[in-house]
């Protein structure tokens, strides 16, 4: 008989020493990781990052809306920020001009799907809009990452995005707008070339999905 009362999978946050290893990874592969206890505490550390003024993107993400990032970063004359920018234009006619504003930002924002024990990001998407800017393209990367994202490997980091978190979003996209969605493109970053370039904020208690 099933426990009514049991966790659900990947929704648990990860215990002290799990968190604090998967960090320790990621500062071996030239990311900055820095640990911190809730959500709010990321939307701070966030803001404290980025300058005023500062060339902002990031895309659809209910970590950056959980944390209460999302208001800060739309607030008038804060940021230039990209979406208010982009999201009015006509793709028919702005298509090429959408796509070179939104594919090198100067700070891009946003989460991953899982990380893995060993240090590993993996972001799944069918748009792929944000694979671009995390692979290469943003000049600052940072990433909110719930605790309950950690997974031992690549191949749970997939069942993870495959079983938990495409269920959500196409359900979620459904209701928003009446189109599905689906895992069409998988990046994977096990290591950043650029030092100083990507940051992830590892949030003990669970944020996103």
């Amino acid at each position: 008989m099933t426990d009514a009362t049991m966790t659900p999978p990947f929704t648990a946050p990860a215990p002290t020493e799990r968190i604090d290893g998967v960090a320790e990874a990621l500062r071996g592969h030239n990311i900055e990781a820095i640990v911190v206890e809730t959500g709010a505490e990321a939307r701070e550390r966030v803001l404290a990052m980025l300058p005023e003024g500062a060339e902002v993107h990031w895309g659809t993400s209910l970590t950056l809306e959980e944390i209460g990032l999302t208001p800060e970063l739309l607030a008038e004359g804060r940021y230039d920020a990209l979406r208010p920018r982009y999201l009015p234009m006509d793709r028919a006619t702005q298509g090429r001009e959408i796509r070179k504003m939104t594919a090198a930002p100067d700070f891009m924002l946003g989460s991953v799907q899982a990380i893995t024990d060993d240090g590993a990001l993996v972001v799944v998407s069918y748009s792929a809009s944000q694979i671009g800017p995390y692979a290469s393209g943003a000049g600052r990367v940072i990433l909110i990452v719930g605790s309950q994202k950690i997974v031992a490997d690549l191949d749970e980091g997939i069942r993870r995005a495959r079983e938990h978190v495409v269920p959500y979003e196409d359900a979620s996209l459904r209701k928003r707008i009446g189109v599905p969605t689906k895992l069409a493109k998988l990046l994977v970053m096990y290591e950043e070339p650029r030092p100083g370039r990507m940051t992830v904020i590892l949030v003990r208690e669970p944020v996103g999905v």
